[in-house]
This record gives structure tokens, C-alpha cells and sequence, in this order.
């Protein structure tokens, strides 16, 4: 379906619904990977252009033309240098149950946000490195000490095993999307109940929501995917595992069984 034909079924969505299109607010983003060229793509309006941007916010996320996500990290970062600054200002004044308190409030709210969709960028590491900077910050540590114990003494995931658990309460929340391995074929194997890979060729579409949730339930432990259909003992026994381990990156975590 080209554009064109997108185009019409959305202005009669906006008849039907009494809706009209601001051109003057609305843009469009062309998509590309390596192995796509960028086309050369005009769509007009009652003889007006639609915008053609790179990059655009959408809900509160930052979405540039190439899913790197790098725009989005970059703006916020300086709300998390914020928050660390602030907790550096009261660190002496309240007690660590307010100081976290704080950090869900303030620092915890900004990277949950979309994170499944971002947590798996490569630019994703700057907003880790600031997430220890306040945990350092949290527990009067020293830049050069590992913040591993310090998740573990606070209750308080890292960012990668954050992203695991927000991708897999995404996938507890929309189990008709996936397929058992069991319902594709009747062979008997020890990843009978995992979850079926479908076909993906771009890398883009292997780091996507969909793709990570079945990669990432298929590495948890027996003893917790067997849960799947208990959706309260799953997620209690995954969120235990992942604060009792403090995964420091997927490969980690894959490594772990």
C-alpha cells in the first residue's frame, strides 16, 4: 500500500470520526536500513506538503529515521544529570528511604519511560552509566566502586535487567502475540514450551519489542517460564531473579542458565 492510498484511508477515518488534518503540525519519516536507499517521497494535501523529518516526538519519545534511538537517550540525559544533581544536594539531609523514594520519583520515572523500545540501543550505556552514578551518589560511594552490591543492598534493578523486565511484563500482557513451540509442531524437546522464533531477517526487526520477548523469555530459568500462565508468581519470581543476579547486560543474563 503506497502512500497515497495511506493517505486517503486516513482522511476518511478524520471524516468519519469529525476530525480534520492540520498539515501545518503533521510530518512524516521515511524509515531506512542499510540495505534501503532513501526514496524520494512527496505527500500533498488540499495542494499542501506534508513535512518530510528524520526525526520526531511521538507520545514522548523521540524517533529518529534509522530506530538508533540516539535522539531520544540524548534528550534525557540532562534530566538525569538533573536528578543526580539534586540527589547530591539532599543526600545528607533525609534518610536513604527518602532519598529512594526520590530516585523512582525523579530518575526511575524518566528511563522506564519507553524503555522497552530503547533499553537495547547501544547509546543505551550512557543512561546506565548515570544510573550508577546516582546509585553512588545514593550510598556516599566512590566514583571507582562497583555498583553491583549497591543494586543488591537498595532493591534496585540496573538498567539492563530493567529492560528485561519490561520487555517480559510487555510479553505477559499480550501472551495472544506469541506462539508455543508446541502449537507449530508436536516433536518433543526440551524447548517445547519456549516461545517460536518467527522469521526476521533485519537486524532492526530482531532488536524490536516483539523479537527481544521471545529471545528473552526463552533464556529465563525453568523454574520461572514454567509460571507463564500464573502471571502474578511469574512476575514475582522473575523480578526476584533479576534482583537477586544484577545483570549488567543481556549477555549476562543469555549466560546465566
Amino acid at each position: 500500500m503506497n502512500s497515497r492510498k495511506i493517505l486517503c484511508k486516513l482522511l476518511e477515518w478524520f471524516k468519519q470520526n469529525f476530525l480534520s488534518l492540520n498539515t501545518n503540525k503533521t510530518y512524516f519519516t521515511q524509515f531506512l536500513s542499510k540495505n534501503v536507499a532513501c526514496s524520494d517521497i512527496n505527500i500533498i494535501y488540499e495542494n499542501n506538503y506534508i513535512t518530510k523529518v528524520s526525526d520526531l516526538k511521538f507520545l514522548g519519545i523521540n524517533i529518529n529515521n534509522t530506530l538508533t534511538w540516539k535522539s531520544h537517550i540524548e534528550t534525557i540525559l540532562p534530566k538525569l544529570s538533573s536528578a543526580c544533581f539534586a540527589m547530591r544536594s539532599i543526600k545528607l539531609l533525609i534518610s536513604q528511604q527518602m532519598l529512594k523514594a526520590i530516585y523512582y520519583s525523579q530518575f526511575h520515572s524518566i528511563i522506564l519511560y519507553g524503555l522497552m523500545f530503547w533499553g537495547n540501543s547501544a547509546h543505551s550505556a550512557r543512561v546506565f552509566r548515570i544510573q550508577k552514578r546516582i546509585i553512588r551518589i545514593m550510598t556516599e560511594s566512590r566514583s571507582r566502586d562497583s555498583c553491583r552490591k549497591l543494586f543488591s543492598h537498595l532493591n534496585i534493578l540496573p538498567l539492563p535487567s530493567l529492560y528485561v523486565l519490561s520487555i517480559l511484563h510487555f510479553v505477559m500482557k499480550n501472551k495472544e502475540l506469541f506462539t508455543i513451540h508446541n502449537e507449530v509442531h508436536q516433536h518433543g524437546t526440551r524447548q517445547t514450551n519456549n516461545f517460536h522464533f518467527p522469521p526476521a531477517k533485519l537486524q532492526k526487526y530482531q532488536s524490536g519489542v516483539f523479537y527481544m520477548g521471545v529471545k528473552l523469555y526463552n533464556s529465563l530459568p525453568p523454574y520461572i517460564n514454567v509460571e507463564f500462565d500464573n502471571t502474578t508468581k511469574f512476575e514475582t519470581l522473575l523480578k526476584k531473579f533479576l534482583l537477586k543476579q544484577t545483570f549488567y547486560s543481556l549477555s549476562e543474563f543469555y549466560n546465566f542458565v
